[in-house]
């Protein structure tokens, strides 16, 4: 397998990832940047690929522990060196497993998970399938993630805006306090991604804030707010 190692967050994260194939892109570092935890938490990252969005998400959070769960052995081998690269091997685990299997629970779980290649697409290359297919249907991942929660944590994820109607299906009786932060190309363009996230226990009622801009008016450079969170200098801010 060929190896490239690429920057992320102003250099200050890398990460060696295959040259063919799933590579970690924005979709990553938005999901790291929108998770919240606090020092002495342990978070779980199901399907966590290379390690992208755990590492981004370990810079983002010191103090806070990691577990991601990656099915596939090169790419499970992939995170733990990148954790190690990274200097976070003590505080960022790789497991080899099927993170929808039961198992501990946690302070918080986040995941972009692979529901189905977008509609009218090609179908994805065969070393990119696992990253963008599954056999688990949306419901079956929020309902095993769910599982994965202790009393009052979170589970935050990132999708194309089009699933939104079976997430929030999927969420109903399971976790509360839903908010939706849609992820905008630009401010005249409709979502393409939304950021959700929920808690076990919550009883607020679902939020629909107003997102993030991704790029400017041209297209061409990404707006303020998302350059400081590709940087690594700001967060995803719930509003």
């Amino acid at each position: 397998m060929e190896i490239t190692e690429d920057g992320f967050l102003g250099g200050n994260v890398r990460l060696r990832q295959p040259a063919k194939g799933y590579r970690a892109g924005a979709d990553a570092i938005l999901l790291a940047a929108a998770v919240e935890a606090s020092p002495g938490e342990t978070l779980m990252e199901a399907g966590t690929g290379a390690g992208a969005a755990l590492i981004a998400a370990a810079r983002f959070l010191p103090g806070v522990r990691f577990f991601g769960i990656e099915r596939d052995a090169a790419m499970a081998l992939l995170a733990s060196e990148n954790a190690a690269l990274n200097g976070m091997a003590d505080r960022a685990q790789i497991i080899e497993g099927d993170a929808l299997a039961p198992g501990p629970v946690f302070d918080g779980v986040f995941t972009n998970p692979p529901f189905d290649e977008e509609a009218g697409a090609q179908p994805p290359h065969p070393a990119r399938r696992a990253s963008y297919l599954s056999d688990a249907s949306i419901d079956d991942w929020i309902k095993a993630l769910a599982n994965r929660l202790s009393g009052g944590a979170m589970l935050t994820l990132i999708q194309r805006a089009q699933h939104l109607p079976a997430i929030l299906a999927a969420l109903e009786g399971r976790l509360g306090g839903v908010e939706v932060l849609p992820l905008r190309p630009q401010a005249d363009l409709p979502a393409k991604r939304i950021l959700v996230r929920a808690r076990k226990g919550g009883r607020a009622p679902l939020r629909l804030l107003k997102g993030l801009d991704l790029h400017d008016a041209g297209g061409a450079k990404f707006t303020p707010e998302a350059d400081a969170i590709f940087r690594g200098d700001a967060r995803v801010i719930w509003k």
